[in-house]
């Protein structure tokens, strides 16, 4: 495990260098955040308790949506690119001979993505959400750790998602078409527009049964308390069943791809 340590922490690191794209990064959030904020603002005077949430709650969503749209890779910008680039030149075929296995190097890498994004462009925008609105911030340590495992297990289920998608290259020309479609349904699925608890009747019900639920839906409502005592065991036990079998389905596609398919690139 030492290897895949070391491969997150190099990700976290290489992130860090980034400091323009980072700044960028955070003042599209804030101004996302805001313009969020105020629609959220306007519907709920409209529909108080929407979904199940007063406005203070519906606003922290808000700017819980924009601290983890970059954590959970939502609109891409994790491995999704260098992969399939690999995969399209064939350069694949020497990660392949590494001594390392290849859906967990690229698991480390995304979870060391991941880090950096929830600290380099997930605490600022939150923090001026809770400056510019009344937020319900949690005060109990216990629900910021509980929120803390919630956004792992998301970020596995996420990046399982995406593992799977651009395994798909070794049999298209190009998986940036299937990336793309997927994410739409992710922002979509997500709950990043709007909670799904506010979905109607059968489209609710099936949008919070996709793994999708666990990048945003599930962290925000264990971070506003949704998930008391025992229930918080099922929440975690929904996303880590996604993850298990969204993972141990791209290892299946893995094997398939590695055995059969010819790489473009020869």
């Amino acid at each position: 495990m030492r290897l895949y340590a070391a491969v997150a922490v190099s990700t976290f690191r290489r992130y860090t260098t980034y400091r323009v794209a980072t700044a960028a990064g955070v003042f599209t959030n804030t101004v996302f955040g805001f313009i969020l904020a105020y629609t959220y603002i306007a519907l709920w005077e409209q529909r108080e308790g929407l979904g199940g949430y007063d406005l203070p709650e519906a606003l922290t969503y808000v700017w819980m949506g924009q601290a983890l749209l970059m954590t959970m890779a939502m609109m891409g910008g994790g491995f999704e690119d260098e992969l399939i680039e690999r995969i399209r030149t064939g350069d694949v075929a020497v990660d392949l001979y590494r001594p390392a296995d290849l859906q967990l190097w690229w698991l480390a890498s995304d979870l060391g993505r991941a880090a950096f994004h929830i600290l380099g462009r997930g605490v600022l925008p939150m923090l001026a959400g809770a400056l510019a609105f009344e937020l319900a911030v949690p005060r109990d340590p216990l629900v910021w750790a509980a929120t803390l495992g919630a956004v792992l297990l998301g970020v596995v289920v996420s990046f399982a998602i995406r593992y799977l998608v651009v395994l798909s290259a070794f049999w298209l020309l190009d998986g940036q078409g299937v990336s793309q479609i997927v994410a739409l349904a992710g922002m979509f699925f997500s709950g990043m527009l709007l909670p799904l608890t506010v979905f109607p009747g059968l489209l609710g019900t099936v949008a919070q049964a996709l793994p999708w639920a666990s990048a945003l839906q599930i962290p925000a409502d264990v971070f506003l308390g949704k998930y008391p005592g025992a229930e918080l065991a099922g929440a975690y036990a929904f996303q880590g069943g996604w993850a298990l079998a969204l993972l141990a389905a791209g290892r299946a596609l893995q094997s398939v791809a590695t055995r059969k398919v010819v790489v473009q690139g020869g």
